[in-house]
């Protein structure tokens, strides 16, 4: 009997695979391989991905959430598609846009255009990542993260938390977020102690 093996794999161990991996058991995968691993790491290193395939036999198939999972470069995708169809094993992408059952012998053509397309558009990100960080730091523009709290806001803070004021109703007057009001108050501590 064929089966319907599972792979999910995140690029950090920040990610979870838990969503994918209960879509991936939701679409009817038998067994479910996951990993978290970047795809910029030798295949040797990808552990779970190397059992997945190992596992898959002619006839199963092999789903996956995105055709991104198999690999970072479209010639590293393809080549591993192709190796797949050369076995007869079946490939399903969760997002619909890869069937090689449905599609027969067009599907290299297609997986080659969608993973092209994939990369260009992967490589035009980076390169508008770049031009902006570029013209920001030329120009003095903010490179990111959350703006700093104003000295006003700050002192403001202290003073209500002087006055007895609960972390909350500082956040009501002021805005400023509780994990902020906290910061705040602890460098404040740190400078008093220091002072001493």
């Amino acid at each position: 009997m064929n089966k319907v093996i599972g792979y999910s794999r995140k690029s950090t161990t920040s990610q979870t695979n838990a969503p994918d991996v209960e879509a991936l058991k939701q679409a009817g995968c038998d067994q479910v391989f996951e990993e978290n691993v970047s795809t910029r790491k030798a295949e040797k290193d990808r552990p779970e991905l190397m059992k997945c395939l190992a596992s898959l036999r002619k006839g199963d198939t092999l789903k996956l959430t995105s055709l991104s999972r198999l690999g970072r470069t479209q010639r590293e995708v393809i080549n591993r598609l192709h190796e797949l169809q050369a076995e007869e094993i079946n490939v399903i992408t969760l997002d619909g846009l890869i069937n090689t059952e449905a599609l027969g012998k067009f599907a290299p053509v297609l997986i080659g255009l969608l993973t092209g397309l994939n990369e260009v558009e992967r490589e035009l990100t980076q390169e508008r990542t770049i031009a902006s960080v570029e013209y920001r730091r030329k120009t003095g523009g903010n490179l990111g993260g959350r703006p700093k709290t104003s000295a006003k806001k700050e002192k403001l803070v202290l003073r209500l938390r002087e006055e007895g004021e609960s972390l909350r109703s500082i956040q009501d007057q002021t805005g400023v977020a509780v994990a902020t009001i906290r910061r705040i108050i602890q460098d404040a501590e740190q400078i008093k102690v220091g002072a001493k």
